[in-house]
């Protein structure tokens, strides 16, 4: 229903334009040519037209190196970390124009998660280089920061935390994974006091809890999906730490989940190679189950159990992370990508 809708809706406006007027022939011609150079990637009702146009910017006054993850404001603005020393956070606009960047103290910077409180808005950072999350104004300031947990006496040193990713509660905890060290979940309440931690890593832990996300799909009492990036699957957990189920996803090596208008969205960095580029989109509905791949080939399962997808070897290169405004277009910071910009996925 969601898919004819936004048909008839480009239809009637090519129709407004004196588009419809055109031969068909001509109309063809011109898809094919668009078509080309902004190919349609994705399966069933969750296709995409590729932009890798949108993000590109000045490299002398806004240069990137890895880019990770982005989030989007009360004001469309979409806030994307990256670990380029001059800046950590770029800030754009939805038609891919920077307004602002900020931060050079984050040299890893690496998660990015945004929570509102009132009517003010605030960002979470986690740097794995630097062995802290901190928590900021949208303009940068620093409110509070984490290290490396003492009430967790496995943490013989601060080198050894290496946090990947946060998750906020609605009653203001926070859940920190620390993706690249002991593969720890930790609570903090919102004053940064600890009040659990849960994992580690191990075959019925964690093999790189590389992202957290809070699921409050359905009605349902919140739970924490989290990533087991190595293991290629994500775990679901309740609230205080209490496994409650695992979704395999052979040869998807999972960033973070992101959820939008109850489906789950996540970018799998990788299939088999580390060495090449190489990755796509997963797009999952309700059930869990993935209904489209962008970047990859068509879904399809085995028993159960998804069978494992390939790569197209043209649409990505490492992509780490999705942001989907409110129209679902998808928005996709990539790493180890030869300094390249993020890229926009329009919802066909």
């Amino acid at each position: 229903m969601e898919k004819k809708r936004r048909t008839f809706i480009k239809q009637s406006l090519a129709a407004a334009s004196g588009i419809a007027a055109t031969p068909f022939q001509d109309i063809f011609i011109l898809n094919k040519s668009s078509e080309k150079m902004n190919p349609i990637v994705g399966h069933g009702d969750f296709t995409y037209r590729v932009d890798k146009e949108w993000g590109i910017q000045d490299p002398s006054q806004f240069p990137v190196n890895d880019c990770h993850e982005m989030i989007l404001d009360k004001k469309n603005r979409i806030f994307m970390t990256t670990t380029h020393p001059k800046n950590n956070i770029l800030i754009y606009d939805r038609s891919g124009k920077i307004l602002d960047a900020w931060g050079t103290e984050y040299p890893g910077a690496h998660g990015l998660t945004i929570v509102s409180e009132g009517e003010e808005e605030f960002l979470f950072i986690t740097d794995p280089d630097t062995h802290k999350v901190c928590k900021t104004t949208l303009k940068g300031e620093k409110l509070l920061e984490f290290s490396a947990p003492k009430e967790i006496s496995n943490y013989a040193d601060v080198s050894q935390f290496k946090p990947t990713e946060t998750a906020v509660a609605p009653n203001g905890d926070i859940y920190i994974a620390d993706g690249y060290g002991l593969d720890f979940i930790i609570q903090y309440d919102s004053k940064g006091n600890y009040i659990r931690h849960f994992g580690g890593k191990g075959e019925d832990q964690f093999d790189c809890c590389h992202g957290i996300t809070l699921d409050t799909r359905g009605g349902n009492v919140p739970s924490l999906l989290i990533t087991s990036r190595t293991a290629n699957c994500f775990k679901r957990f309740t609230s205080d730490g209490k496994h409650l189920e695992t979704i395999a996803l052979p040869s998807c090596y999972i960033c973070r989940p992101v959820l939008k208008n109850d489906i789950l969205y996540f970018a799998v960095i990788v299939t088999k190679d580390w060495g090449t580029y190489d990755g796509m989109l997963a797009v999952l509905d309700q059930d869990n189950k993935v209904v489209s791949l962008p970047g990859g080939s068509l879904p399809s399962y085995s028993g159960g159990v998804l069978n494992a997808p390939t790569y197209d070897q043209k649409t990505f290169l490492n992509p780490h992370d999705v942001c989907i405004d409110d129209d679902e277009n998808i928005y996709v910071p990539q790493w180890n990508s030869g300094k390249t910009y993020p890229i926009k996925l329009e919802r066909v």
